[in-house]
């Protein structure tokens, strides 16, 4: 059971986060990915994502249940990625949803104190994510990655600055984001920067870590 326990306490918590890790197992150098989640957290990280999309259910939700003791025991939020069903089964925080998942609003009539997030990639998205009631939607690809296909370009910074100014709700960007890149970002306004392998890739995760939020500060 998580430690927190109502939609209000975990929307805050986001709120309050700033570096937001991903993590999966096929991206963490051959390492076990709850070692990766651990140094993640020791770095200071309070917000984590947990997706794996190619493991079977079991072994996915032993993973889970695994990985929501570690959240909990360093205070942190820990989202599902697409699966609402093993977020509820091992009490997690939230569930983030692509356009292709279960729709937004039959995921809250299932799991109406879930943080549920989505993924956005256009203004139409953006608008229609709100009008949806999300707890917090991602923006992205902003540049070129290999962690996810999309049948897209990278948006670029110059679309995301047009974006910004529609979202009301708590937002992250996501794609090839660098360390380098973090000054723009925070000066358009983004404060949630989620990454996958600059994390999860990195020899010292919890160092990188803490250098990414330094960078935010």
């Amino acid at each position: 059971m998580s430690i927190f326990t109502t939609l209000e306490e975990r929307r805050r918590a986001f709120e309050e986060s700033d570096v937001y890790p991903v993590i999966s197992s096929e991206f963490c150098a051959g390492r076990d990915p709850l070692f990766i989640l651990e140094e993640i957290l020791k770095g200071g990280a309070k917000v984590v994502q947990i997706r794996e999309k190619n493991m079977a259910d079991k072994p996915h939700f032993e993973l889970l249940k695994k990985a929501r003791l570690l959240t909990d025991s360093f205070r942190a939020v820990m989202i599902v990625d697409d699966r609402v069903d093993l977020a509820l089964a091992v009490g997690a925080d939230g569930v983030h949803l692509g356009q292709d998942d279960l729709p937004l609003s039959a995921a809250k009539q299932i799991a109406p104190e879930l943080l549920i997030g989505t993924s956005t990639h256009n203004l139409d998205e953006v608008r229609q994510a709100q009008l949806d009631g999300c707890g917090y939607l991602n923006i992205g690809p902003i540049f070129r990655t290999g962690t996810k296909q999309l049948p897209m370009e990278p948006l670029g910074v110059e679309l995301l600055k047009s974006l910004i100014p529609s979202v009301k709700c708590p937002f992250s960007v996501m794609g090839g984001i660098k360390l380098e890149h973090l000054p723009l970002l925070s000066s358009l306004g983004a404060k949630h920067i989620a990454a996958v392998t600059a994390f999860t890739a990195a020899e010292d995760p919890a160092g990188e870590i803490r250098k990414w939020r330094s960078a935010l500060r």
